[in-house]
């Protein structure tokens, strides 16, 4: 039998290895795939439904962020009246009591 250098079996066993793995993320990756499909179709959204999809998300999040902002205004605005009314009835009284 022909001398096998110890470096050569390290290699070979290596490559197997290496390549049983890429064949088993390559399972996984089928697995992932197949499992994100399923689930969309059982919402009803297709493959081909995805860039559509995605543009209905990215409108979301825009109107979501939109409405955020206007709760934000709407804030400072009750804040804004609250403090006018406040400041407002402060003035009248002290116009009050310097005229009596």
């Amino acid at each position: 039998m022909a001398d096998i250098s110890e470096d050569t079996i390290r290699t070979v066993v290596a490559e197997t290895l290496g390549e049983q793995q890429r064949i088993h993320h390559g399972d996984i990756d089928a697995v992932v795939d197949r499992a994100i499909t399923t689930v969309l179709a059982s919402f009803g959204i297709e493959e081909d439904d995805r860039r559509e999809l995605r543009a209905d998300f990215q409108h979301l999040r825009r109107w979501r962020k939109s409405v955020e902002q206007a709760q934000g205004f709407t804030f400072k605005a009750v804040i804004t009246v609250i403090v006018a009314g406040f400041l407002g009835a402060v003035w009248l009284g002290i116009k009050v009591m310097l005229g009596k």
